[in-house]
């Protein structure tokens, strides 16, 4: 690496720094637009340099990125596009500590994002800033919703074991609840779940599983068997899989309703949150008056379904995620198959500053608009992006 790009990514790694070391909800929403904008244009240029089907995809968009005024100018990419094999990356084969796979619906094809050092490591800041804010940053004993496979450190690693792991920083000690039968199907294990409940029973605990593994293989069986936990001081957060809870009906006061119930806390201790594979190290927890919010590192733009303009708040549309976290990928800017609305840039009830949203569901079947040149560019070169 040259000393001017020695110098680039020094320059880069500070920016980054200075927006995670600030309160994750404390900023002056115009003050963290430019520095947002600022840093994205840092990046986009970097990326620019270490990939040239990037760099060719950015060179056909219709504003250029360094006369951009704000973030909804500046180039997003389809997340469909990080279903590409090999993935998009921007670092060396050998800078690549791991791969992250998402938890796609059976006969889809899986998003993977590459992680070097520095995203990871970033990747986990930015969790432990965000859920700091939520459950405080005391450790605690953590209950896993999950079986104890989803624990390790693979070096690919699917959204589950992701999930579970970027929470780990809150843990005294980790128990996972459901373990694989012989037909490796995953099943509660009740004696070892009761344990747990009777020896934290008068302590903070933090539980966390993906929500419809929460529901099928917890919430489910035990109330079947009409066990209640006696966990009045428990977080539990949950997140992924709504999809499949809305084929069998089962709305999020539901869900909040009866998981609050099984273990014996206040409704308010359920806490969903929204968050993807593809946007590493942020995710986007309820408050308290049921909104999601946007920390100091992210952005979040929704955009009109059929011209991708940017719509106003209270208008629906397709959730474009921003964040300046990752520098092995190029995920700033991506456009989802999510449908959300933006509730407001600031003033939030719970006092949090800063964009809060609303998700609403996913876009069956969407056509993901901007990603032509990469298509081009695939059949030019004869290569995946």
């Amino acid at each position: 690496m040259s000393q001017v790009a020695d110098f680039r990514v020094a320059e880069l790694e500070q920016a980054i720094s200075g927006l995670l070391a600030a309160a994750p909800y404390a900023m002056d929403p115009r003050e963290r637009q430019q520095a947002l904008l600022s840093l994205l244009k840092m990046e986009i240029e970097y990326a620019c340099e270490n990939n040239a089907q990037f760099a060719n995809y950015v060179g056909h968009w219709p504003v250029k990125v360094s006369a951009a005024n704000n973030i909804a100018d500046l180039p997003y990419l389809p997340v469909n596009a990080f279903k590409a094999n090999p993935p998009l990356s921007l670092v060396a084969a050998t800078e690549i500590k791991r791969t992250l796979t998402s938890s796609s619906t059976s006969g889809q094809i899986p998003s993977r994002v590459v992680l070097d050092a520095a995203t990871s490591r970033r990747m986990t800041k930015g969790v432990i800033a965000i859920i700091r804010d939520f459950i405080g940053s005391a450790r605690r004993p953590y209950l896993v919703i999950d079986s104890k496979e989803n624990l390790g450190r693979q070096s690919e690693l699917g959204a589950r074991g992701a999930a579970i792991q970027a929470l780990g920083s809150f843990a005294t000690e980790i128990v996972p609840c459901l373990e694989a039968d012989s037909m490796g199907n995953p099943t509660l294990d009740l004696d070892k779940l009761l344990a747990f409940a009777n020896q934290w029973k008068d302590a903070s605990v933090l539980a966390y599983g993906f929500t419809y593994v929460i529901w099928t293989q917890f919430i489910q069986p035990l109330a079947q068997r009409g066990v209640k936990l006696n966990l009045p001081d428990v977080h539990v957060l949950h997140s992924g899989g709504w999809k499949r809870l809305e084929q069998q009906s089962v709305t999020k006061d539901v869900f909040i309703r009866d998981v609050a119930g099984v273990f014996g806390c206040a409704p308010n201790r359920v806490i969903d949150y929204y968050g993807m594979v593809e946007n590493v190290g942020v995710v986007y927890p309820d408050c308290e008056r049921g909104y999601k919010h946007v920390p100091a590192f992210a952005e979040v733009i929704i955009r009109d379904p059929l011209t991708l303009a940017p719509a106003e708040p209270g208008r629906a549309g397709m959730v474009q995620v921003c964040s300046v976290l990752p520098t092995s990928f190029p995920g700033f800017l991506l456009l989802t198959d999510d449908m959300g609305e933006i509730a407001g840039h600031d003033g939030c009830g719970c006092g949090r500053r800063g964009t809060y949203f609303r998700f609403l569901r996913r876009v069956p079947k969407v056509e993901m608009r901007g990603c032509g040149n990469l298509e081009t560019m695939r059949q030019r070169q004869g290569s995946p992006v």
